[in-house]
């Protein structure tokens, strides 16, 4: 079945098979930034923005996506390239394969969370898991981004 797709504000068209996750319609559309990993909806690699709140597309049905705004890391260049900045800043860049749902999720939390507690921060980022790291870096990267305007 083909059905039409909002994506970082660009209508798109893709054909699907019934049953068909919302993580390999992009993937199919191109946006390989949106990653499989544990295919459990447990580890966040796969996270996209829906209507701006963090979705797992891996356990999202693609026809889920009908009528929503779909935002991949593609369609917040601004918002990324601060986080970058202030994440290699921390000393927390690590390999990248877990940054673009990790990024997303700080985005989402930035605009919902108006000055997080760190107990919050590590609440709203649960079920992103990262290999590289301890996570005391990107902790410290995340609470200083909230504060960039």
């Amino acid at each position: 079945m083909e059905i039409k797709l909002k994506i970082n504000g660009i209508n798109k068209e893709v054909t699907i098979k019934e049953g068909e996750y919302l993580q390999s319609a992009l993937k199919k559309l191109g946006f390989l930034n949106v990653r499989k990993g544990c295919e459990t909806g447990s580890c966040g690699l796969c996270t996209v923005l829906l209507d701006g709140k963090p979705t797992l597309s891996c356990s999202t049905l693609a026809v889920r996506g009908i009528g929503k705004d779909i935002t991949t890391l593609e369609g917040e260049s601004v918002e990324v390239a601060k986080f970058a900045e202030v994440l290699t800043g921390e000393g927390a860049d690590q390999c990248g394969y877990c940054s673009p749902g990790f990024t997303l999720t700080v985005i989402a939390m930035k605009r919902e969370l108006e000055s997080p507690t760190i107990d919050e921060i590590k609440h709203y980022l649960t079920g992103n898991l990262c290999r590289c790291t301890g996570y005391m870096g990107q902790l410290r990267a995340v609470k200083k981004y909230m504060e960039v305007k």
